[in-house]
């Protein structure tokens, strides 16, 4: 499917970057821990982020769910946001073609300031967005 900035996107593409992304998140000594203690069947919650990405970028309606909840049970601060975004933005880089990457990167920013903020709130914290501010790779 393409969007409107002409950048195809496939549900392949997207199935890549995810399993990449979170074979590295998995792997990553920050947040893995987080991540690798909440999530039980990873086969199911590939299939879950998949289908999210697909809702959020190809507006498919694949995901049906609420994904913040499970976030703000998670111990999770402003240092695990910003691995959390390196990591994904590097992985996007890395196995996209160049505009579907920044597409992503965007909507990820967008999601991650919305999640910090909601988080920031449920504990009493007044937060403002940070990532969506920030240049895009060059």
């Amino acid at each position: 499917m393409s969007e409107p900035n002409g950048t195809e996107v496939s549900e392949a593409m997207i199935e890549r970057l995810v399993h990449t992304f979170y074979g590295r998140v998995r792997q990553d000594d920050l947040i893995g821990p987080i991540f690798n203690a909440k999530v039980a069947d990873w086969d199911d919650h590939l299939a879950k982020l998949c289908a999210f990405w697909s809702s959020v970028i190809l507006r498919s309606g694949r995901y049906d769910g609420r994904p913040l909840r499970p976030h703000l049970m998670l111990p999770l601060e402003g240092r695990h946001f910003e691995r959390w975004l390196d990591l994904f933005e590097r992985t996007a880089l890395d196995v996209l073609p160049r505009n579907a990457a920044l597409l992503f990167i965007d909507r990820a920013r967008r999601i991650a300031d919305s999640f910090e903020m909601s988080i920031g709130t449920q504990h009493g914290e007044i937060r403002s967005p940070r990532h969506q501010a920030r240049k895009l790779p060059a």
